[in-house]
């Protein structure tokens, strides 16, 4: 065989399989135009990401939409559709979205949350609600508009009416009267501090002697029972905290954004 042939027959067996290997990389050619296999993958990873389980019937689902996708923007462009000022400002909006993301992705990875700064802010929480040893009532409530009405049941009450029957009755808060007045377990830090500070005065079986005036009216208050606070244990609201701070860092981080942008 002359070199010549062997020249030609090397050639075309390389652009053979130069072809073969950008056709691995594609899911597709549609009317010519080929369609990578990167835009399945990025697909792949949105479904993935949304919690469902990738396998080969997804896989094939996939593709389909990949190459449904390719028909359906060759047709739009045919029509010319990619040109219009409505399609350009979309387009626009739509770069603008992708950097505002990844530029908020990179600042959670180069500013994490620390496992000091969830312990902090757990302690912080703990304290607003009492600290440690703190108590926590079963409490039920009659709310009446006037001081008189309040003092005519808790003279009732003490004649041995039932604190639930009248609650049910004439109570105006509507959360609660049809519980009987029920509010369920609290901590004081969960009221206004009048409310509050006749709360902890309280003993189990007590109700409150003299109405008690907040900016809801007038309250007549009983303590069903006392026990310790029962604190989430900080394992528990971890991702939480984790999740609350870096809100946080990034609303800081917008805001500092903006006060050093001159804008005119």
């Amino acid at each position: 065989m002359k070199k010549s042939s062997v020249a030609f027959v090397a050639g075309t067996a390389l652009a053979s399989l130069l072809a073969f290997s950008a056709q691995a990389q594609n899911i597709a050619i549609v009317n010519g135009v080929a369609v990578p296999q990167s835009r399945a993958d990025a697909l792949t990873a949105q479904v993935a990401k949304s919690g469902r389980q990738i396998t080969p019937e997804i896989e094939g689902k996939i593709k389909e939409e990949v190459v449904a996708r390719e028909i359906f923007v060759q047709e739009a462009m045919k029509q010319g559709m990619n040109t219009t000022a409505d399609y350009k400002e979309q387009l626009e909006m739509a770069k603008q979205g992708i950097l505002i993301r990844d530029l908020f992705t990179e600042f959670e990875k180069k500013n994490p949350v620390t496992d000091e700064e969830i312990k902090a802010e757990y302690d912080k929480f703990v304290q607003a609600q009492g600290g440690a040893g703190a108590k926590e009532y079963h409490v039920r409530h009659i709310l009446v508009e006037k001081e008189a009405d309040a003092k005519d049941i808790i003279a009732k009450l003490k004649k041995g009416a039932k604190f639930d029957d009248i609650a049910k009755k004439q109570s105006k808060d509507p959360g609660s009267a049809a519980k009987g007045g029920d509010l369920g377990w609290a901590n004081p830090a969960g009221f206004v501090k009048e409310f509050s500070d006749a709360l902890v005065a309280l003993k189990k079986g007590q109700t409150s002697d003299t109405p008690v005036k907040t900016q809801f009216g007038y309250h007549i208050i009983h303590i069903d029972d006392v026990r310790e606070a029962q604190l989430p244990k900080l394992e528990d609201v971890k991702p939480q905290i984790a999740q609350q701070l870096m809100q946080r860092k990034i609303a800081q981080y917008q805001a500092d954004l903006r006060a050093k942008a001159k804008v005119e």
